[in-house]
């Protein structure tokens, strides 16, 4: 099918990071649309907030208290979805009703004691301080003999499940690999192993070359919209 008729008709593609095939009905985007939109979120914050669980100096929603810090600040969030200390245990009925205990850590990184601001709206020197921190929490968890995997990740908006309009982020630690990664590592592996190459090194330069879906391009490294 040549690639005009692409844009037009249901077609599969395969997503190559995980070996997965996805439907795509272009067609689709044709039809109208009365569903919910969303306003953006232009509603100005004050640079410090007496209410917020994360501004310095406020008491968390356990009670502790937070320091009056300046630049980055991590803890462990006080209502994790993963907890380190649990008993080991497992059940498989008749391979029907199987489940296993899954023990790990999680973590609040705030960006700057600043309510009012994201990180894009930070100053670069400050910036560079949350790189740092990630690298920081991701070495110090992350070589623990019982954490096999670490995910920092950002909730933007109500909308994602940020409960917490303070600028901040998640990283979780994990005993077993999640799906979607262990995916994407089988698919490294079987790349490297017919080809001899890196996957996402041959994506890139298959990418560079089309130039159709390149967001943005720095020296090292690009950001493309998935084929």
């Amino acid at each position: 099918m040549p690639q005009a008729e692409l844009n037009r008709y249901p077609h599969r593609r395969k997503n190559i990071l995980t070996g997965e095939c996805i439907l795509v009905s272009p067609h689709r985007t044709n039809r109208p649309w009365q569903g919910e939109t969303s306003l953006n979120e232009t509603a100005s914050r004050p640079e410090y907030d007496p209410d917020c669980y994360l501004c310095p100096g406020n008491k968390r929603a356990n009670g502790e208290i937070n320091p009056v810090y300046d630049s980055v600040f991590a803890f462990t969030n006080d209502f994790s979805s993963l907890l380190e200390d649990i008993p080991a245990g497992k059940i498989n009925r008749e391979n029907l009703l199987i489940a296993k205990s899954e023990s790990g850590i999680c973590r609040v990184l705030n960006f700057s004691p600043r309510h009012d601001l994201t990180l894009a709206e930070m100053e670069e020197s400050d910036v560079i301080k949350v790189v740092e921190a990630w690298r920081a929490e991701y070495k110090s968890i992350g070589s623990r003999p019982k954490i096999n995997h670490v995910q920092i990740f950002e909730n933007k908006g109500a909308m994602m499940g940020n409960s917490a309009p303070h600028p901040h982020c998640q990283i979780w630690e994990q005993e077993s690999i999640p799906v979607e990664p262990a995916m994407e590592l089988k698919e490294f592996r079987k790349h490297f192993l017919k080809t001899g190459k890196s996957l996402l090194a041959d994506y890139w330069k298959r990418e560079k070359k089309e130039k159709e879906r390149v967001v943005y391009e720095y020296v090292s490294f690009i950001i493309v919209a998935p084929f």
